[in-house]
């Protein structure tokens, strides 16, 4: 039984070596990250099951207890796809791009404002697209200098939309408010994100999302876009 379970943890390993050379060399190490944990996984489950008493289940145990559980939650044409579909929701819920702004929040929410301001175009038409860097809002900022945001647009009389990449508590958020009032006085203000995790500590709802993740407050949610990281996606761990 013992050659058997070696077999197959060999076997685990030889996929993980073909499926690594079939990726770009930007998302290796990631994707690698993903695949030992759930082969490891895998492999536990079979040794349970088989031969509890294997030495290999022993190591096999003690290797997957060290590796983090990591989960793909959007690939790339998943984030794409997203990212469409907002732009849809976006114009009919406003009947057209009249006297709207798309403000991307740093640093994420800014490529995803520039891919979803593009989606729009191909749509509709041009928009604006603003950043803000909303560090200096924060509730939890040190310092005492006085709050200036990035962009010197004047946002008054206009439709906001903020863009960001997760909204879990919403202190981002809250400080994006902030930040978009010094600009102007906007006629409203919109929230689109890519990801909604729950978690709320203030009372801040997103008009347009991508995703709805349910996530447990000692998980993290990580998204990846190309123009920052190399690649696209959003992961669980």
């Amino acid at each position: 039984m013992n050659i058997f379970c070696l077999a197959f943890f060999l076997k685990s390993i030889i996929m993980i070596l073909m499926k690594t050379f079939n990726l770009r060399p930007e998302r290796r190490k990631r994707h690698n990250t993903f695949l030992v944990t759930n082969t490891v996984a895998r492999t536990v489950s079979f040794l349970r099951a088989q031969d509890r008493d294997s030495p290999f289940l022993f190591v096999a145990e003690k290797i997957y207890g060290g590796i983090p559980m990591v989960k793909v939650i959007m690939n790339e044409k998943e984030i794409s796809r997203a990212l469409t579909r907002l732009a849809h929701e976006i114009i009919e819920r406003y009947k057209g791009i009249e006297n709207l702004v798309l403000v991307g929040i740093e640093t994420r929410g800014v490529p995803l404002a520039n891919r979803l301001g593009a989606k729009i175009g191909e749509i509709e038409g041009v928009i604006p697209v603003e950043a803000i860097n909303i560090e200096a809002y924060r509730d939890d900022a040190e310092g005492t200098a006085a709050p200036v945001a990035k962009s010197d647009v004047d946002l008054t009389g206009k439709k906001v939309i903020l863009v960001d990449d997760v909204l879990y508590t919403g202190r981002t958020t809250r400080a994006a408010l902030d930040a978009c009032v010094d600009l102007g006085r906007p006629a409203e203000i919109a929230l689109a994100v890519l990801v909604d995790r729950g978690h709320r500590e203030f009372p801040i709802k997103a008009d347009f999302v991508g995703k709805n993740i349910p996530t447990a407050k000692e998980e993290e949610v990580k998204v990846s876009l190309n123009e920052i990281d190399g690649a696209d996606e959003v992961l669980i761990k």
